[in-house]
């Protein structure tokens, strides 16, 4: 795996794992850890239950994003963006600084 990707993904989970993904909403106790190699390894097998979203700007997302990813726009996002399966397990991603 290149060493864009490693890092892409570890900046995911890193973004989970301090809330930053919820947008500023409170965070709830039923959201898991991934770790990267988790994602990976999901994203790997192509499950059809994970789903990966970038969550920066536009510009960005062209330049690079992780494979696969769908591209959001954070303060457009609606229910018809997101997968109808409430099983599937979404990763959403952002360079944002803390």
């Amino acid at each position: 795996m290149t060493r864009r990707v490693l890092l892409s993904l570890f900046a995911i989970l890193a973004c989970l794992a301090l809330g930053v993904g919820t947008l500023g909403c409170a965070k709830s106790t039923d959201l898991k850890s991934l770790t990267v190699d988790e994602v990976a390894t999901r994203i790997a097998a192509h499950d059809g239950k994970t789903y990966v979203f970038d969550n920066n700007p536009k510009d960005r997302f062209e330049k690079s994003h992780v494979p696969g990813a769908k591209w959001l726009d954070y303060d457009n996002v609606t229910a018809a963006d997101l997968p109808a399966d409430k099983g599937a397990t979404l990763v959403f991603y952002c360079a944002s600084e803390l």
